[in-house]
């Protein structure tokens, strides 16, 4: 089977990418530096591991393994550390990305996936959010994958590297056979968080704004089911090794959930009050980030059919009751 390296395939959705890779018939293996990932997370194929920053070891990787391609979910992607610490993210966002592109092209390996974000748009008043909207990120995190979208269109001009970009919204929920899922230490995502306060594993949640221009004044964000969110990478993967050429796709549904509706949710799924307490904004929030694109869709032929709030928070629980790594 053709290998695919994939970067950060012991975090949340890389592991969940890896599991569908090798349904598909290639080969993951991953290369990550464990720092926010879990070994425990590596199921699917060979396991690598190494920092973006340390050529050497990458080269070494990619002449071992011969990838027919990359997919590349490493990255740091916190807002609120974006926002205290944007050398951190440039840095490792931004220069550990143009190391592995620039690795890539070294060993002939010019097809390439891209995690990027719908951070990238930064904040458009009541504008569903397409391809074609301007950029205007509001931190580091979003600024510095919009930065890595740029240098793969000069590496696509300068070496024939092909690129499928791939702006998400919200991801939650787990892989339903239970075998990866979401574990992050510590975790900020809202869905595990809520989930932990259900559980009792934490006081509570704090709803971070409630005053926004939203009809109960909390955000509003776009959630994808982390399984048809990897989907979308293997129909991305696919486009690329059919010869088309590089592509940007947002991946959404195109309807938003408040904060408090998701809140709601959980209450309903897990049958449990979701103890909550209302506290102040956080810097580089955007008041709601919606989809409003079908090119995927129309393009690729994908449909987020798992991605019902019901759906991704009964998955996520299932995961939260029963799945862990240790290491």
């Amino acid at each position: 089977m053709a290998h695919v390296l994939v970067t950060g395939g012991a975090g949340y959705i890389g592991s969940h990418a890896c599991k569908a890779l090798r349904a598909a018939g290639y080969t993951p293996v991953t290369y990550d530096n464990l720092s926010t990932g879990w070994q425990d997370a590596v199921k699917f194929g060979p396991f690598e591991q190494g920092a973006l920053s340390d050529r050497a070891r990458l080269d070494e990787v990619f002449a071992k393994w011969q990838p027919v391609a990359v997919m590349h979910f490493a990255a740091l992607s916190q807002v609120g550390e974006a926002m205290a610490k944007p050398g951190l993210y440039w840095r490792n966002n931004v220069e550990g990305s143009l190391t592995l592109i620039e690795a890539a092209c070294a060993a002939g390996c010019l097809d390439f996936v891209f995690s990027s974000t719908c951070a990238t748009y930064g904040e458009h008043d009541n504008v569903v959010l397409d391809e074609n909207t301007p950029q205007e990120p509001l931190n580091a995190y979003g600024a510095s994958k919009r930065a890595v979208e740029n240098i793969l269109r000069d590496f696509g001009a300068s070496h024939g590297m092909k690129s499928v970009i791939f702006r998400y919204f919200n991801v939650a929920g787990a892989d339903p056979e239970g075998e990866v899922g979401e574990y992050h230490r510590p975790e900020t995502h809202l869905i595990p968080v809520m989930l932990e306060a259900v559980d009792g594993k934490r006081p509570g949640l704090t709803v971070h704004g409630t005053d926004y221009d939203t009809p109960d004044g909390t955000c509003i964000r776009d959630y994808v089911h982390v399984m048809d969110l990897v989907d979308a990478h293997i129909l991305g993967l696919r486009w690329l090794q059919d010869g088309k050429g590089s592509r940007v796709f947002n991946l959404g549904t195109g309807r938003g959930f408040s904060v408090r509706e998701v809140i709601d949710a959980a209450g309903h799924v897990t049958n449990m009050a979701v103890p909550c307490t209302d506290g102040p904004r956080r810097a580089g929030d955007a008041t709601k980030l919606v989809s409003g694109s079908t090119r995927a869709d129309e393009e690729l032929g994908w449909s987020p059919a798992r991605s019902t709030m019901p759906q991704m928070i009964a998955d996520a629980w299932r995961w939260h009751k029963n799945g862990h790594y240790t290491a």
